[in-house]
């Protein structure tokens, strides 16, 4: 398997530049949210939009893949912990609590009526959507939104000794093309029997990926080797 992409814009949050002001940055970008809706972000989702914003153009509508391993779990432990103390859940918060809700909050901040995919990411990692936005781009989309995002394990799930989950949130957005200008990357699948960890691991070896001089990017699963080079 190989297939190409072209590399238009890409944004991480945290920043990589550890001498910000993050809370100043953060709150300029969701600045254009409306007030009722960012309210209403938790905090992963708004590591999420900060990360994303800096990719969108105005008034653009793009198809958009959202991958996360876990999404929300802790949302959903503090529920499973209030229904086990008999109390009421609200159907709002079980609503944001679901895989697809920041896609879907994402959705109606921009007003995107594009088509939106939400990946669980298992033990592929970062390698599901890049496949997912291919087929996007294949069936006609001129561009695709990918954002993966993660946060720790609460720490009533035991993750060790699998490789799992990480200590910080992290979310990284790409928007990736056919053609045009950009960085052109080729993905391809090798052969390979060891294993890197799943997307939470794997989203600093691709933020390192993306900002250094590196060329080549290789991620084992338990079934594959995933292959990202520069042109």
């Amino acid at each position: 398997m190989k297939q190409d992409f072209i590399l238009q814009n890409w944004s991480v949050w945290p920043p990589l530049d550890k001498e910000v002001d993050e809370q100043l940055i953060q709150q300029q970008r969701l600045s254009v949210l409306p007030k009722m809706l960012k309210r209403r972000l938790s905090p992963l989702a708004r590591i999420v939009f900060t990360a994303a914003i800096p990719c969108l153009q105005e008034n653009k509508q793009v198809p958009t893949v959202f991958s996360s391993t876990h999404g929300e779990l802790a949302k959903s432990l503090k529920m499973m912990e209030m229904i086990e103390a008999g109390e009421d859940i609200s159907p709002t918060a079980f609503s944001l609590s679901v895989h697809n809700a920041i896609a879907g909050l994402f959705s109606i901040a921009f007003n995107n009526q594009t088509e939106s995919t939400v990946v669980a990411a298992g033990e592929e990692g970062i390698a599901a959507a890049f496949i997912e936005a291919a087929g996007i781009l294949q069936e006609g989309a001129e561009q695709v939104l990918i954002v993966f995002y993660d946060e720790p394990l609460p720490q009533f799930y035991p993750a060790a000794p699998f490789k799992l989950s990480t200590e910080k949130s992290c979310a990284v957005a790409l928007l990736l093309a056919k053609t045009g200008l950009g960085t052109a990357i080729q993905l391809s699948q090798q052969q390979s029997k060891t294993n890197d960890g799943e997307q939470a691991l794997q989203l600093p070896l691709l933020v390192q990926f993306l900002s250094s001089q590196q060329n080549k990017l290789q991620l084992n699963t338990h079934r594959h080797c995933w292959c990202w080079e520069k042109g």
